[in-house]
């Protein structure tokens, strides 16, 4: 059923759908294990997408990865369809690109360490206050001497020759000690160990990558298979941190359009909330509340409405909620929560409807109109047109090798960055370098980029001319040479920008 300027979620004694000029408003989807979260999660993505809209979801156990793959009539598709009179379903498959931070099931997403910031860096590695300064320091030091800090290799580079240097970085930053350091190092190792360095790196993520759409006009639905991510939970909250922070960074004010640019579903919502101080917290509601005039909906989903903080609940008005059971106290008191933040219906108990709900059935509530939300209604939950269940591995890497995107991110690039150039400076530093021979210009070595030239011709093994005098052309090396340079010089005015950026994003993810 096709909705003007909506997403047709399913049926009640009347059509219930998302309204796409609000789709920005944020929302929750909430149920316990088994009562179809993860259906109605499908149904919003393939709604959303068939309307122009681009989806990013993270794929906890796999079972959305079949949203790229045509559906298959069945029993209870052909019984949901009867009981909500949907007469036009259709096995349809959408444009779907495969994500995993570990490049196993799908392209690797990375991202460089200076546009983590010492910030979200320091929640991930469990930094306490001091060991937060410290890397503070870390970074401004590598800004202000132009160390690039790309993977995590640059980090642990920097982070020994700020421990070299500590007596000295102490009169002009601050108590800088090598214990300190060398227990960050040490909660850097235990990241490196659960994976973190398959995602500190390049080439880094382009957002515009997410908001693409297909040829008919259909947008993108990205899935990040995160059942080895969940191993991590820390790594994972964080990196759809961060994935937030960089749309909120990068987006351009837009207002109020009549449809987002982009829906981000944030599943094991949870995980982000649990052991998070207050005034994470706070800033997790600022950014919510903030990003959605940048075009971008955020979605939460999750088991216990109580996983939510309110401050951030309170921002999210289009909601779904499947069954939860009211057995223990706490569950009875998620039940009363969930009930009280619906518009109610007299014709029933909304918080008696909770506990009563059967698989794929919801109480669906959402914001129509001028932002008003409907009264609460029980809702049948269409069947989504794509297959519901996951890809077998042939079909998902088949999928993965006839991307768009196929190539683009798939190879790691190390580049000449922090690591590279404080080995160098150690290298060079027991004797100076030999006067250049009679007739020949000297080097334009020292400072970043006379390492880096220096480098890069010891790399090409002689390519570069030597010859002098006189007009020629170009040759290989020298191309090489000066192609680098300018590589390095922009991600050298970018490693700038993000400094200034990460200053005025500060208040946002301290």
């Amino acid at each position: 059923m096709r909705i003007e300027g909506g997403v047709y979620l399913g049926r009640s004694i009347e059509p219930e759908w998302l309204e796409l000029k609000l789709a920005n408003r944020h929302g929750l989807v909430t149920g316990a294990t088994g009562t179809g979260k993860t259906v109605s999660l499908q149904v919003l993505a393939e709604g959303l997408a068939a309307e122009g809209v681009s989806v990013f979801a993270a794929d906890i156990k796999g079972d959305l990865s079949g949203i790229g793959a045509s559906g298959t009539e069945k029993d209870w598709i052909a019984k949901r369809c009867t009981d909500i009179g949907l007469t036009d379903w259709e096995p349809k498959k959408f444009s779907t690109v495969y994500w995993d931070l570990f490049g196993k099931q799908g392209h690797p997403i990375r991202a460089t360490v200076s546009e983590m910031g010492p910030l979200l860096l320091s929640r991930l590695m469990s930094l306490n206050e001091v060991q937060e300064g410290v890397l503070n320091i870390v970074f401004k030091l590598a800004d202000e001497e132009q160390l690039l800090l790309l993977d995590l290799k640059d980090l642990r580079a920097v982070l020994a020759h700020v421990a070299e240097r500590a007596d000295e970085l102490t009169v002009e930053y601050g108590n800088v000690s090598k214990a300190t350091v060398g227990a960050i190092q040490r909660q850097l190792l235990v990241l490196e160990q659960q994976g973190g360095e398959k995602f500190f790196g390049e080439p880094a993520l382009a957002l515009a990558d997410l908001m693409a759409t297909d040829a008919q006009g259909r947008g993108r639905i990205n899935i990040l298979a995160a059942d080895e991510l969940m191993e991590s939970p820390r790594l994972y909250a964080t990196f759809l941190l961060w994935l937030l922070s960089e749309l909120f960074q990068e987006l351009p004010e837009v207002g109020d359009l009549e449809k987002p640019k982009l829906v981000f579903f944030f599943d094991e919502a949870h995980l982000l909330f649990d052991e998070a101080p207050d005034a994470l917290i706070a800033k997790v509601e600022q950014v919510v509340r903030l990003i959605r005039s940048k075009g971008v909906g955020v979605y939460f989903v999750t088991q216990n409405p109580l996983d939510v903080p309110d401050k951030v609940s309170a921002q999210l008005g289009n909601r779904i909620q499947h069954a939860l059971r009211a057995f223990t106290p706490r569950e009875q008191k998620a039940v009363r929560t969930a009930a009280e933040t619906f518009r109610q219906n007299p014709a029933f108990s909304t918080e008696e409807a909770i506990t009563q709900l059967a698989v794929g059935e919801a109480l669906v509530s959402m914001l129509h109109g001028k932002g008003v939300p409907t009264m609460v209604q029980r809702t049948l939950v269409r069947p989504p047109e794509a297959r519901v269940g996951p890809l077998k591995p042939e079909e998902r890497a088949t999928l993965v090798n006839t991307s768009p995107l196929a190539g683009r991110y798939d190879e790691e690039v190390d580049r000449f960055s922090a690591f590279e150039k404080l080995r160098g400076r150690v290298v060079a530093a027991p004797s100076q370098p030999n006067p250049p021979p009679a007739g020949q210009a000297p080097s334009s070595g020292g400072g970043f980029f006379g390492g880096l030239l220096d480098g890069i011709v010891t790399t090409v093994g002689g390519i570069a001319s030597t010859r002098t005098g006189g007009p020629r052309s170009q040759t290989v090396g020298e191309a090489i040479i000066k192609s680098a340079a300018r590589s390095a010089a922009s991600t050298a005015g970018r490693q700038i920008t993000q400094a200034l950026v990460r200053g005025v994003l500060g208040s946002l993810l301290k």
